[in-house]
């Protein structure tokens, strides 16, 4: 069995709930990427992407200078554990639309993010199941627009497919 400890990306750049949207932009070009964790300390309380800076941030008007991520981050995150099957976290990554997940140990310290990317270029053997993920998350989906929940799921809690949310932590 492949883990999600074999195949995630470690020593994910963090920011915390006090650094600001401008601040997380910048971290994200830097890094190049669309998502950064948000911890206090070592333990996982939020994410922030670009779509949120965009959506919740810049659509609403809000000063990228001034605004905290505790603002606008999502909170209520689905993660992975260290020692989960690789299976069962891309079923669900597939199932929920989500192309990285934040993971946690035993803990809820985070310790690494796995993404779609890392499957597919650490284990060939998944690509069709990478493929197939991927396919599901480009399907059109309604977008989350209540960002009085600010989680990254359904405003009721529950995932796109009317699942409860896995895994949540925090």
């Amino acid at each position: 069995m492949t883990t999600v400890s074999d195949l995630m990306t470690r020593g994910v750049r963090t920011l915390t709930p006090a650094d600001t949207v401008t601040s997380a932009a910048r971290a994200m070009d830097e890094l190049n990427v669309g998502v950064i964790p948000v911890c206090d300390g070592e333990k996982l309380v939020g994410m922030v992407t670009d779509r949120d800076i965009v959506v919740r941030g810049v659509a609403q008007e809000l000063d990228a200078k001034t605004t905290d991520l505790s603002d606008l981050m999502s909170t209520n995150v689905r993660t992975a554990r260290e020692n989960e099957d690789v299976d069962e976290v891309l079923s669900e990554m597939a199932e929920s639309q989500i192309r990285r997940l934040p993971v946690v140990d035993d803990q809820d310290r985070l310790v690494g993010i796995i993404s779609l990317g890392d499957i597919a270029a650490k284990d060939p053997d998944k690509d069709a199941d990478v493929a197939a993920s991927l396919g599901n998350i480009s399907l059109p989906a309604e977008p989350d627009r209540s960002n009085q929940s600010r989680t990254s799921g359904e405003a009721d809690g529950s995932s796109a497919t009317g699942k409860p949310p896995r895994k949540q932590r925090g």
